[in-house]
């Protein structure tokens, strides 16, 4: 009944959400983007195609994940010329992903809502360390400003990140971070953690495990997870 009710609809946007977990977080984002290629031709995703001599999927993701670092909060939008069930669909790519690949959720968007890659504001970061306490954290993000040296591929400069640290406090099984990224701005966790450890003066070790847990847009002055706009299809 939902592909009868939509298929004379073209191009309807839809936004999916997927976590990344396991050995594939050492999966790059371009082969991640290769990937989902494939699994939406085995899936059966009636997926639409750009016009053209080169015609190529309907796909953009939100924003790259570092190498190494698992997700529950990934996202990325395509067109479909029709489609099931969010229910179905999401069944059906799950039944072709790789293990540690799993879609949470399959959104229709409004036929004017923005793609993902050029909305995104700020995410959500799980940091797993038992190294810091809630007195450190607090002391750290109190100070007036936090400045670091931020690296380019062409020179350094000293950058205040606080006002990009929309939150940060300690959890039971880590650090929960709040942060500015996106094309404005992109602070990475990696950075946030440096600059703790240094203030803190505790030695980092050589691997922590990095989880970015959500991604946001900014609607009204308010942060909205990417995936509270639009809504299922029945």
């Amino acid at each position: 009944m939902a592909q009868q009710a939509l298929e004379e609809v073209s191009a309807l946007k839809i936004r999916i959400r997927f976590s990344k977990h396991g050995p594939i977080k050492f999966v790059g984002h371009l082969d991640m983007v290769r990937y989902f290629q494939k699994v939406m031709r085995r899936a059966n995703v009636d997926i639409a195609y750009s016009q053209g001599f080169s015609p190529h999927q309907k796909m953009s993701f939100a924003s790259p994940l570092s190498v190494g670092v698992t997700s529950q909060g990934e996202y990325f939008d395509i067109e479909v010329n029709s489609s099931e069930s969010s229910e179905e669909m999401i069944k059906r790519i799950n039944m072709a992903n790789a293990p540690g690949v799993e879609v949470l959720s399959y959104k229709l968007l409004p036929d004017n809502a923005k793609n993902a890659m050029s909305i995104i504001a700020a995410a959500d970061y799980l940091v797993h360390t038992d190294l810091f306490h809630e007195d450190m954290i607090k002391s750290f993000i109190s100070q007036d400003t936090i400045n670091v040296i931020k690296k380019t591929k062409k020179s350094e400069k000293e950058v205040d990140i606080k006002p990009f640290i929309h939150d940060i406090h300690l959890e039971h099984d880590g650090i929960f971070m709040k942060i500015a990224q996106g094309s404005a701005t992109n602070l990475k966790p990696q950075l946030v953690l440096s600059a703790l450890s240094l203030y803190s003066g505790i030695t980092l070790p050589e691997y922590i495990l990095y989880e970015r847990l959500d991604m946001y847009c900014l609607e009204n002055d308010t942060l909205i997870s990417l995936e509270d706009i639009g809504g299922n299809i029945e």
